[in-house]
């Protein structure tokens, strides 16, 4: 497993923490927030990018408040880049989360109890909507990264969520769906995959999405019937058994078919 980003406290974490706390709502929209399902596929396995906070025992995804001066997908992508350091990417809204008991008075409270902040009428304690956005990354490219809130910042198998704050679990499993339904339409793996890789890798990226197990024959067929994929003369080599050819997007037509569509499902 690829080492994860940790941090211990320090003052000056504490000071700018303690700022944010006290004067946030004077650079930030404070009804409105961003949280980020960060995907990645590694080891026939897809992953998901979150953050242990230091004030709970529970887990949270990237996001933050929107700033006053800030567009909303600049934001999303500011959010990003902080956390897996990578650019230009694919990023997406997906859904918008607004349900008056989604906030949790205990959660907030053991915050400002942790950085000894007046509890009293404070701006996080008021009810704030969340635009979900959902990232395909490339797994072995991010270099993840903690901030001042939290403790560690770890890539976690889809399968083996912990307790998370707030309705953080519901935002992952929307941006699941989501991902589930793009698949029909759109095509992935431009995103997730390393620049070369053989038609198991990424039948299998497929499979784990859908969690199906769906005809190799079939799953090929398709697959190069969308025109997205060239084949390389390069095989893969150290396997045991006969070396499969490599494969790589056709940038040009992968984005033809974004734009486009695909008809049909796995």
């Amino acid at each position: 497993m690829k080492p994860l980003s940790k941090t211990q406290d320090h003052p000056s974490n504490n000071k700018l923490i303690k700022k944010f706390l006290k004067e946030g709502s004077h650079f930030h929209h404070p009804s409105f927030s961003i949280d980020c399902v960060i995907f990645g596929f590694h080891e026939n396995q897809l992953k998901i990018l979150l953050l242990k906070m230091h004030h709970s025992k529970k887990w949270a995804l990237p996001g933050g408040f929107v700033g006053k001066d800030e567009d909303l997908d600049d934001a999303a992508h500011n959010i990003l880049k902080s956390r897996t350091g990578l650019t230009n990417i694919f990023l997406q809204q997906f859904h918008v989360f607004g349900s008056q008991n989604r906030e949790d008075p205990k959660y907030v409270n053991q915050m400002l109890d942790f950085y000894n902040m007046n509890k009293k009428n404070h701006w996080l304690k008021k009810r704030f909507i969340t635009a979900g956005y959902y990232a395909l990354v490339d797994y072995s490219r991010t270099f993840p990264q903690v901030d001042p809130f939290s403790s560690h910042c770890s890539w976690i198998n889809l399968n083996e969520i912990p307790a998370m704050i707030l309705d953080h679990k519901i935002i992952i499993d929307k941006a699941l769906f989501t991902l589930r339904l793009q698949l029909i339409y759109q095509p992935i793996g431009l995103n997730l995959l390393p620049k070369k890789f053989t038609m198991r890798d990424i039948q299998s990226l497929y499979e784990t999405i859908l969690n199906k197990k769906i005809d190799r024959r079939n799953f090929q067929r398709k697959i190069l019937s969308l025109k997205i994929l060239k084949k390389l003369k390069e095989k893969k080599k150290g396997l045991p058994h006969k070396s499969p050819h490599l494969f790589k997007f056709d940038e040009k037509q992968y984005q033809i078919a974004l734009n486009e569509g695909l008809k049909g499902s796995w």
